[in-house]
């Protein structure tokens, strides 16, 4: 049995650009047998038989449940097994983890005109060896938030004068100074 985008290959291959069923064959590692049986046939995906569940006739009720109140599914289980429902927790809790509703993102996306903002901070890239010592090596990236042009230098440092020195040098990179910075919680 093949997947619906080898199908769609298939098809493609064999319609759009007039390759032989051999040639698909030989694309796809698949054999001519059955190249030849998906160019004559629509896919169809296999029956699978069924199994029913015992949680299967409470269904409606726990999304019901969950819609409405914030139920754990030990909450859930337990307001099952006063209506008469056998089965374990587990099957519950499996089901209220599927059905339960899913918060929005907690996220927010900015908007940004070219030139308005240009986003920095620090980060930290292992250690290198400075004559006899170990120093961490650190990098600085601003990135422009309408065009996402990205700009990165490595330094030995956070300190304020590294801060300010990377922030020139990312200006002068960039070919100009925007309206704001943007800081994501540097010490500097």
């Amino acid at each position: 049995m093949i997947d619906y985008a080898t199908y769609c290959q298939i098809r493609s291959l064999y319609r759009e650009k007039k390759l032989s069923v051999r040639q698909i064959g030989r694309r796809l590692k698949l054999s001519k047998k059955t190249v030849r049986k998906w160019i004559a046939q629509e896919f169809t995906k296999p029956e699978r038989p069924g199994r029913t569940s015992k949680l299967d006739p409470h269904k409606e009720h726990i999304k019901s449940w969950l819609e409405h109140d914030d139920l754990s599914a030990q909450q859930v289980w337990q307001r099952l097994q006063s209506e008469g429902f056998e089965g374990r927790y587990t099957i519950v809790k499996d089901y209220v983890r599927l059905a339960r509703p899913k918060p929005p993102g907690a996220f927010l996306t900015l908007q940004f005109a070219p030139g308005e903002c240009m986003q920095v901070d620090w980060g930290s890239w292992g250690h290198i060896d400075v004559g006899s010592t170990r120093r961490q090596l650190s990098f600085f990236a601003a990135v422009l938030c309408y065009s996402r042009m990205l700009y990165v230098e490595f330094t030995l440092g956070q300190t304020q004068e590294h801060f300010l020195a990377c922030h020139r040098n990312a200006m002068e990179y960039f070919g100009g100074c925007p309206e704001s910075v943007m800081v994501d919680n540097c010490k500097t």
